[in-house]
């Protein structure tokens, strides 16, 4: 059993269609990446599996068990939590007070204060400081250890890198393992491919708000993710997941 799937996902904005059919699975363990140009639907894909859209229950599993179109916080309760894009730390905390929002939902896990200053010591130093005062990876990382704090089973991260320095972006990713390690399953949404590959085990591109190709990591090419990327013709099945 995956630990999440969704099962022919539909999501819309009023009356437009945002995504069509997605059928998509995370194992426990296991980090998988998105990937796809500007508007492909990767955000919304993940506002569908956090409860932020309103979506038909049986089309999002957690664990077996139908979670689609309940509240944000209810999800959170299950183990679910998300790295948003654009990190949307509150400006009037300090680091300490933003990472003590993520253990409000009060599930007992690995992830305390103390692990996450072990990990990121930057934050310690820090942590009487404005969070929205920090650097722009220093700001990331107070978003992972919020999420981290709700103790989950999935981490879902939008957009990581973006605007960050290439050696900020590889202390982060260079992170993954110890998540992976305390059980956590991780879906990356990314927009820069090589990183995507480099750190996942499975990659799922979208175009237009539809599935467009899905593979494992170390065999897809450079000419069928471009092709899937950019909708540039049918693409080739060698290295899809059956």
């Amino acid at each position: 059993m995956s630990l999440v799937d969704t099962r022919g996902l539909t999501a819309f904005y009023g009356d437009a269609q945002a995504l069509f059919g997605i059928d998509f699975r995370l194992e426990p363990g296991e980090l998988v990446a998105m990937i796809g140009a500007n508007g492909a639907g990767k955000s919304t894909f993940l506002k569908a599996l956090t409860g932020l859209i309103a979506v038909p229950r049986g089309m999002v599993h957690l664990d077996g068990e139908p979670v689609g179109g309940l509240a944000p916080g209810e999800i959170v309760r299950r183990g679910l939590a998300m790295v948003p894009e654009g990190r949307r730390l509150f400006p009037s905390l300090s680091v300490e007070e933003n990472l003590l929002m993520g253990a409000f939902a009060g599930r007992r896990g690995p992830w305390t204060l103390a692990r996450l200053y072990r990990m990121f010591p930057v934050l310690e130093n820090k942590r009487h400081a404005p969070a929205t005062a920090l650097s722009g990876g220093q700001q990331q990382m107070v978003a992972i250890g919020r999420a981290l704090m709700s103790n989950p089973r999935v981490l879902l991260c939008d957009e990581l890198s973006l605007g960050l320095a290439p050696i900020v972006i590889k202390e982060i990713y260079d992170a993954m393992p110890a998540f992976l390690a305390e059980g956590l399953s991780v879906l990356i949404v990314e927009q820069d491919v090589s990183v995507a590959q480099r750190v996942s085990s499975r990659v799922y591109c979208l175009q237009e708000g539809r599935v467009s190709l899905e593979g494992r990591s170390d065999t897809l090419t450079r000419e069928q993710i471009s092709q899937a990327y950019f909708g540039l013709g049918p693409v080739p099945r060698a290295g899809a997941i059956a």
